[in-house]
């Protein structure tokens, strides 16, 4: 099992074509002083994932390769006993959970983070739209790939409905010889394995901690001059990457975007004029829920193109 982080600055993926396009920007004091925070959650959520992989499943996939690995070398009694580490391996996982369908074998995390303002992505987007409009796909293609700032924590798991049978139908195929069918059927085999994804988009969590420190100085009615400056301008990034995400498309329904802008606005205002105390945010969480976070049965809020779509792209 691994546990890798791979950071990529996707600027340069981007906007590669794109001319109006000079370097990459810096983040903002306030995104890189709530970046500790946002990491915690990231951590949190890999950590979580990590807890779910399983040995059995792990070592009957290091086993898998290893049996390959022998086979390469013509050294069939060493495949064998792979194959036959496998074996066990599965059949002590599924008699502990029969109904498993996926054994989590590895956890990669991978940071795409585009280091760029909402001019520049703009801009980025208006080349892409004008290339499609022309029929330049693989170009508009090129400059979208990179238009992210999201955090993806991708899970590997071993499809128990077929791995199993599938290991059993090798050992045959040694011991008769058929050593390049075996090898084929392997690597047929790890083919199999499943990939799913959590996506985590940077500028919500950062936004998310920025509302979550400017709640708890609103609470205050002892606010220093310093606290005020402080909280102001809490609200004022927590728009910025609301903004951004906006932009981005991670959000739901543009209504809410506008419905959480005011809601902020409004909040602004009220600590500007040295009011304090609890439930302020309440309709500001709400919403940010509304826009971004999944719901109990796993599914997302609708977005504005379903809505499109169940009134006939109308």
């Amino acid at each position: 099992m691994s546990d890798e982080e791979v950071t990529e600055n996707t600027l340069d993926q981007a906007s590669g074509n794109a001319s109006e396009v000079a370097g990459a920007e810096p983040k903002s004091a306030m995104v890189e002083a709530v970046q500790p925070a946002v990491d915690q959650v990231v951590e949190g959520k890999t950590a979580e994932k990590r807890r779910q992989t399983i040995g059995e499943a792990v070592t009957a996939l290091t086993e898998t390769k290893n049996a390959l690995a022998a086979l390469d070398e013509k050294d069939t009694t060493k495949a064998l006993d792979a194959l036959a580490q496998v074996t066990g391996k599965l059949e002590l996982l599924l008699a502990r959970s029969p109904r498993l369908a996926l054994a989590p074998v590895d956890v990669q995390t991978v940071v795409h983070d585009i280091f760029a303002g909402a001019d520049t992505i703009e801009a980025i987007l208006d080349e892409a739209e004008n290339a499609l409009k022309h029929g330049e796909v693989q170009k508009a293609r090129h400059l979208l790939s990179g238009v992210a700032s999201e955090i993806v924590i991708t899970t590997t798991s071993l499809p128990l409905a077929t791995y199993p049978k599938a290991i059993s139908a090798v050992a045959p195929l040694i011991d008769q010889g058929k050593i390049d069918e075996a090898k084929a059927a392997l690597q047929a085999v790890l083919g199999t394995l499943v990939s799913s994804s959590v996506v985590i988009p940077l500028p919500v969590e950062r936004a998310r901690a920025m509302l979550k420190e400017a709640e708890s100085l609103v609470e205050k009615s002892d606010r220093s001059a310093e606290e005020d400056k402080r909280l102001g301008a809490l609200l004022d990034d927590a728009r910025k990457q609301l903004e951004m995400a906006e932009l981005l498309g991670y959000g739901r329904m543009k209504k809410d975007f506008k419905d959480i802008y005011d809601q902020i606005k409004s909040v602004k205002e009220k600590a500007k004029s040295g009011q304090s105390g609890k439930g302020f945010f309440d309709d500001i969480m709400a919403t940010f829920r509304s826009l971004f976070d999944h719901k109990e049965d796993g599914s997302l809020p609708q977005t504005d193109a379903d809505k499109s779509r169940q009134h006939g792209g109308k």
